[in-house]
C-alpha cells in the first residue's frame, strides 16, 4: 500500500484524473490532499467567511469530481479546471442570494497566510489579528468581480492568464480589476500602513 501511495503522489493531476475515470479511489484521495485546503480557503473568502458554507461547497465540488470525472477536459490543466468549477459555484450562489451581506469573523487559524512580523511576539500576534480582521472586512467591501480576481491572484497564486481562463474574462480586464482592487484595499487599509503618517 505504501508503494501505491508513493506512486500516486508522483503522478500529475491530469494523470490522477485519468486514474479516477478508471475508478482508482486512491487517485481521488491524492487529488483531495492536494486541493482541499486551497479550495476551502477559496470558498471561505468567496462566501463571506462562512466556514460551514465553505465546507459544504468543498464537499459538493469533490462530489462532482468523483461522480463525474469525465466532465474534466484533459487538454486543460486540472488546477484551472477545478477552480473554474469552484468559481462558477460561487457565482451561482451570489445570484441565488442576490444581495450578499455577511458578518465578518476573525479566523485565527488562517493567520499563517500572513508574513511573520519581527519584534515582540505578543504585539506581533495582536497586530496580525487586527490587520487580518480589517482585511476581511475590506475584502467584503469590494465588488464581487474585484474581490474574486484579487483572491485568485494573491491567495491562490494564479497567473493573469489562468485567472482569465477561470473567469472567462480578457486578460486586460483582469489586470484592470486587480489594479482597482489593490488600490481600493490600499485606501481602506490606509491606517495599517506604517508610513501613513508620513504621507506614503
Amino acid at each position: 500500500m505504501a508503494n501505491a501511495n508513493t506512486t500516486y503522489q508522483s503522478m500529475t493531476d491530469e494523470t490522477l484524473m485519468r486514474q479516477l475515470r478508471e475508478r482508482q479511489k486512491d487517485a481521488f484521495h491524492e487529488l483531495y490532499q492536494r486541493y482541499s485546503g486551497r479550495l476551502l480557503r477559496f470558498f471561505f473568502r468567496m462566501l463571506g467567511n462562512d466556514e460551514e458554507t465553505a465546507q459544504d461547497f468543498l464537499h459538493d465540488i469533490f462530489l462532482k469530481v468523483i461522480e463525474r470525472p469525465a466532465q474534466y477536459n484533459p487538454k486543460q490543466s486540472f488546477s484551472t479546471w477545478i477552480f473554474v468549477v469552484a468559481y462558477n459555484m460561487c457565482k451561482n450562489e451570489y445570484r441565488r442570494r442576490n444581495v450578499r451581506k455577511y458578518v465578518t469573523r476573525v479566523e485565527t487559524t488562517l493567520l499563517d497566510e500572513f508574513p511573520q512580523i519581527d519584534g515582540n511576539p505578543q504585539d506581533a500576534e495582536t497586530d496580525c489579528v487586527l490587520f487580518h480582521n480589517a482585511l476581511l472586512k475590506a475584502l467584503e467591501l469590494l465588488s464581487d468581480n474585484h474581490r474574486d480576481v484579487f483572491l485568485l491572484r494573491f491567495q491562490q497564486q494564479f497567473s493573469i492568464k489562468e485567472i482569465s481562463d477561470i473567469t472567462g474574462c480578457a486578460e486586460g480586464t483582469i489586470k484592470s480589476r486587480l489594479f482597482h482592487a489593490t488600490r481600493q484595499l490600499a485606501d481602506l487599509l490606509h491606517d495599517y500602513n506604517p508610513y501613513h503618517d508620513e504621507g506614503v
